[in-house]
């Protein structure tokens, strides 16, 4: 009978492992890509040669590169109207989405951001790697993808805001 107890034991311990790893499951994945575009807008926007319109390494010179290559030459050339301003759209954007990913806020919306930003990313800068699976912003967007859907449920700033409106 003793036995038996201390099983039953390990498996309620092990029950109880697997409820927590099961909720921090995406945890990781949030903490990931949330440094990931924190540290790529960060990047960009003190990226002189990233900002400029013209020029080696510039954003408007790798819009102009990939341009005829794309899936959607239009969202090109509506880069290409003004290179820095959609530079700084894209570094503030990625900023924007890696921060509230870090903390939690409006985890769903800040993970449709990044599902976006990395799908226009491989519609137009990555789209003719070959093979597909090089390129790593079709990889991003798929990793945005859980997220979306399950939001940030622990350690998350959304949780705290849930919780007191419940008390109220």
């Amino acid at each position: 009978m003793r036995g038996g107890t201390r099983l039953a034991g390990r498996r309620s311990a092990l029950d109880r492992w697997k409820a927590v790893a099961s909720r921090h499951a995406l945890l990781p994945l949030r903490l990931f890509l949330g440094i990931t575009f924190v540290y790529a807008g960060l990047d960009k926007l003190t990226d002189s040669a990233f900002l400029a319109d013209t020029g080696s390494g510039s954003l408007g010179e790798t819009m102009r590169g990939v341009r005829d290559t794309s899936a959607v030459p239009a969202l090109v050339d509506v880069a290409l109207r003004n290179p820095t301003g959609f530079g700084y759209a894209i570094s503030l954007g990625e900023l924007a989405v890696g921060i509230a990913t870090l903390l939690g806020l409006f985890a769903r919306l800040a993970a449709l951001g990044g599902a976006l930003i990395s799908l226009s990313l491989w519609l137009t800068v990555s789209w003719q790697v070959q093979p597909y699976y090089l390129g790593n912003d079709l990889a991003y967007l798929m990793a945005w993808l859980p997220l979306l859907l399950a939001g940030a449920s622990v350690l998350s700033l959304d949780r705290l805001l849930a919780e007191r409106r419940r008390m109220r």
